[in-house]
Formats: C-alpha cells, structure tokens, sequence
C-alpha cells in the first residue's frame, strides 16, 4: 500500500507569502493611521471622497472595498465628527450622496499626503528594478485569480 502524496501543492507558499505582505502592509499603514486619529477604514473613507463632490455608498462601497453594512456605521461615525455629510442624491430621491464636509476636506488635505510619504518611506527600500519586478508579479497573480473568477473555476 502507497502512502498519500505529502507534497504540498506550489501555490501555498506563494499564497501564504501574499498573506504576509498584505499583513504587514496592514501593520505599517495601519499604525500610522491610527496615530493621526483615525481608523483604516474611516481614512480609506476620507481618501476616497477627498477632492471629490461626494458619491453614493454603493459607489463609495466598491472603491474602498468596506462592505455596506461596515461602511454604514464608518461614514456614522465620520458623520458625528463633523467630517462628512450625506445629502439627497439628485439623480436618486431615495439614494444619499456622502460627501466631505470642508472640516472633512481640510483634513483630507493634511493626512492624504501625510501617509503618502509614510508609506513612500517603506517602498523606498526598493530599487526601481525590485518595485518593477514586484508590480509586475503582483499583476500576474491577479490576473490569473481575475480568470479564474470569470471562468468560475473552483465553483
């Protein structure tokens, strides 16, 4: 009798070296975030709407990828800090349009920038051929998972 094959397919290290950027992105971005005031979803909210006329929360949902009933209580919260404000949405009359109030556009203006240059710090330890090399694999994962989805292979 043959023992089962313990060869581990090739996906799984790459996968779980992913799950590791991803976290330790999540820790760099997160902590600066957090020290400015703010939670990662309510800056993703602010960066978002900045330097926009606003949007509706579907709208707003799919660029920052938070779910509908999270971003509810994000844009709640946003809402009782004076930062945003949701206003009736002329194409829509049931539909809202969340938008920066100024106070919200202000700091926008301050904390965009600000983490911009915080993470420029940690991607500046690639040379231009590593940060090419990077995107490039980046781009092929998510491709291939983007092909896979639309054939509905794995369903």
């Amino acid at each position: 009798m043959s023992k089962p094959s313990s060869k581990r397919p090739p996906f799984l290290s790459l996968l779980r070296e992913l799950v590791r950027t991803y976290q330790a992105f999540e820790r760099y971005s997160a902590g600066h975030v957090q020290g400015m005031g703010l939670t990662p979803a309510q800056f993703d909210v602010l960066a978002t709407l900045g330097n926009t006329e606003g949007m509706n929360p579907g709208q707003l949902g799919q660029r920052t990828l938070i779910t509908k009933g999270t971003l509810t209580g994000v844009v709640d919260r946003l809402q009782a800090k004076g930062l945003v404000r949701r206003l009736p949405d002329p194409a829509d009359g049931r539909g809202q349009i969340v938008r920066l109030t100024p106070e919200g556009q202000s700091l926008f203006e301050q904390v965009f920038p600000a983490h911009g240059a915080h993470l420029a710090r940690a991607f500046a330890r690639l040379d231009a051929a590593q940060h090419a090399a990077a995107e490039q694999a980046l781009q092929t994962v998510r491709l291939a998972l983007e092909q896979a989805s639309a054939t509905g292979a794995g369903q």
